[in-house]
């Protein structure tokens, strides 16, 4: 099949436009989204806050997009780049990026994959402008040289690959929702308080003035028989919940009978080693290193290795919780597979409580430790142990936390397998793109296994 292909050069099949200057004082217009290079993923787009900025309306063709268009990191990391299928009125694009709309003979999807390989693969950097901030210019961008099979292999191919895609896209859009779920239950019954409050209500006792307002809302809304009114828990689960609240000098109105408990004493939270110091000898087996940067990819790069004979404590393992303390910091279940964790993350566990309560709780404080960092960041910002014992969770009978496990933790299980499926999933992508970039393998066999990988049901 290699004697169908051409080697070109990009420019010769496509057109592609860089986008505007963003400049508040020679800008005129109207006021117009746009997207800048933090907006654009690989296959994907953050849109949640979109900035803007003024345009005339002759420069719509210029930097308007359109479905269809491939928009490309001209900096950042170059290369980077999605195909625009969102339906957003007068999309325009920043300088920070490029729009390029393949002409006749070349797919967008497979334009798209062969810059997923190129740019996963170091092929792009030759072409790179610039000492420490790298970029893709226009002129770089055109030179580039491609090999362009026909165009029905290229549809094909990307087709197959596309299914991998969207199965991966499809998980992660089911455990943005069962994370969602995870939060909202565990806010209702353990931040709000919400069947404390009903118990309360149903028994007569008084509701103190700081839940007041959302203990009326609610008695309204059962009263009206409005449908948006919330679903009462069964009369068995409500039994488990007090009927009254107490004053704590720290926290306020809490559930009467309820322990409070700061997080490190709710968990443990194991720092990681300056793994710099555990390097291992050549020859000898070796744990990929857990960093920061990996922890945000939620996978490991293989670049730095650290000895298998470090403490178990410091060794994590799909489903194990990781909070990032400097830095960026976050809190995610791992499912990078068996890796050395590195300082700047703890590692957390307990002996008493389940996975999901420990989580959740450091997960509500995150936002409050994020705040604390960016006070105190001189060049990276970060929290001490001193912040987890001022962090504050409220601590329920055993019976009541096994009952909110029962709802809790099939979903945080659900979101681990899903992620598991799709790091498979993404290998078995990432396998088969340079073969098919290549022309190696045939469509149809390749198509078969695919379809043979999304049917069968991850165990």
């Amino acid at each position: 099949m290699e004697f169908e292909w051409k080697t070109t050069k990009l420019g010769k099949y496509v057109d592609s436009s860089l986008g505007k200057m963003l400049d508040k004082n020679k800008n005129k217009g109207e006021y117009k989204p746009y997207l800048g290079n933090i907006n654009v993923r690989w296959g994907s787009f953050e849109l949640n806050e979109l900035s803007r900025m003024k345009f005339e309306p002759h420069e719509s063709e210029r930097y308007g997009i359109k479905k269809g268009d491939l928009i490309i990191c001209e900096g950042g990391e170059p290369g980077r780049c999605a195909i625009w299928e969102e339906d957003i009125p007068e999309m325009k694009i920043q300088k920070a990026l490029h729009r390029v709309r393949p002409l006749s003979g070349l797919s967008v999807e497979y334009l798209y994959y062969w810059f997923l390989y190129a740019g996963k693969n170091g092929l792009l950097e030759p072409y790179f402008t610039g000492t420490t901030i790298k970029h893709l210019t226009g002129k770089a961008l055109a030179e580039l040289p491609i090999k362009i099979p026909p165009l029905h292999y290229q549809q094909q191919g990307a087709s197959i690959l596309r299914k991998l895609d969207k199965k991966i896209t499809l998980n992660t859009q089911i455990n943005q929702t069962l994370e969602q779920m995870a939060q909202a239950l565990f806010k209702s019954w353990f931040v709000d308080f919400d069947p404390v409050i009903d118990n309360a209500l149903d028994a007569g006792n008084p509701i103190p003035e700081p839940l007041a307002e959302r203990a009326a809302r609610r008695k309204a809304m059962w009263a009206a028989g409005s449908e948006k009114a919330p679903a009462r828990l069964p009369a068995e689960t409500r039994r488990l919940f007090p009927d009254r609240f107490e004053e704590d000098e720290v926290l306020g109105w809490v559930p009467a009978g309820w322990t409070i408990k700061p997080l490190d004493q709710v968990a443990r939270y194991q720092n990681g080693l300056a793994l710099q110091k555990f390097r291992p000898n050549e020859g000898e087996e070796f744990l990929p290193v857990l960093k920061i940067a990996q922890l945000r990819a939620r996978k490991t790069d293989g670049v730095e290795k650290a000895s298998v004979n470090i403490k178990p404590e410091c060794i994590v393992h799909n489903g194990d919780v990781v909070f990032s303390w400097s830095g960026t910091l976050m809190i995610d279940i791992w499912s990078g597979g068996k890796a050395a964790l590195n300082q700047h993350l703890f590692k957390v566990t307990s002996d008493q409580y389940p996975k999901w309560f420990y989580f959740l709780w450091t997960q509500r404080h995150l936002e409050l430790f994020q705040r604390i960092a960016a006070d105190k960041a001189v060049t990276m910002g970060h929290i001490k142990r001193q912040h987890l014992a001022e962090a504050f969770c409220l601590v329920p009978e055993e019976q009541l936390i096994s009952k909110a496990g029962e709802s809790i933790r099939p979903l945080i299980e659900k979101m681990l397998s899903s992620r598991l499926e799709s790091e498979e999933l993404t290998q078995l992508r990432d396998t088969l793109l340079p073969k098919l970039l290549s022309g190696e393998l045939k469509l149809p066999e390749v198509e078969a296994a695919v379809d043979t990988a999304l049917e069968t049901e991850f165990a």
